[in-house]
């Protein structure tokens, strides 16, 4: 913890005790269940801490979120980056949607445990999800790490982010080759890539790229395409 709490302080965020126990029952929580069902590979704490926590806040360092109200994080899985990011900006409103059931539920028992509110789950594919009259171009931040290639991923979390918004695609080591191929797809669905922010995940020195894009225009109805579309035949 103190390695994750000075790492934080250096980036202007100093946690309180509430914020570090939600943290510890976080990894405590995700340990026991990763017994029963896959949601890391990784389980040392430390690892936990840096891969998983610190490395879900990052968006936090380049982008400032205390001036959105609204977060939808597309394929989110243990909770990445959107439950980290919540605990620290408790103002956050957050939606996630996830395509298996199981993580959901895991979901559930964990915004539970971390007594958490302003939080929706959502078990649905990002392609049907993004067409729900409800849902669709009205958050102001959509995110997503570790889910599909940029081209594809464009399409599940563009029809979501609001003229105007924000889309945040956390990606590793080719991130720079994904916004090259992903340029086309990103102008069709309305968006216009504003940052790629190359950094190094501290103490592991692994990297990282943000690729920060704004949406600019109302997303085409077509899109998101079918089911399993998207990922078959990339715009």
């Amino acid at each position: 913890m103190e390695g994750f709490n000075q790492l934080l302080e250096e980036k202007g965020i100093v946690l309180s005790p509430l914020q570090v126990n939600q943290f510890d029952t976080y990894f405590k929580t995700l340990i026991e269940w990763n017994e029963k069902m896959n949601l890391t590979a990784i389980t040392d704490r430390k690892a936990v801490y840096l891969k998983h926590f610190y490395d879900s806040i990052t968006p936090s360092f380049f982008y400032d979120l205390h001036k959105i109200s609204s977060l939808c994080d597309v394929g989110a899985g243990a909770g990445f980056p959107s439950i980290p990011l919540k605990i620290i900006f408790p103002h956050l409103k957050v939606t996630i949607v996830d395509s298996l059931k199981k993580r959901i539920g895991f979901l559930d028992t964990l915004v539970d445990k971390l007594g958490m509110e302003d939080i929706l789950l959502y078990h649905d594919r990002a392609e049907t999800f993004g067409r729900r009259p409800e849902m669709r171009e009205s958050f102001d931040m959509v995110t997503a790490r570790a889910v599909a290639r940029l081209n594809i991923l464009s399409e599940y979390c563009l029809p979501l982010t609001k003229v105007k918004g924000v889309f945040i695609a956390m990606k590793g080591a080719h991130g720079e080759e994904e916004q090259a191929e992903s340029r086309s797809a990103i102008a069709t669905l309305g968006g216009e890539l504003k940052q790629v922010v190359p950094f190094v995940l501290p103490e592991e020195d692994s990297q990282r790229h943000l690729i920060i894009i704004e949406k600019t225009k109302v997303t085409p109805k077509k899109y998101p395409r079918k089911p399993g579309v998207p990922a078959k035949q990339p715009l």
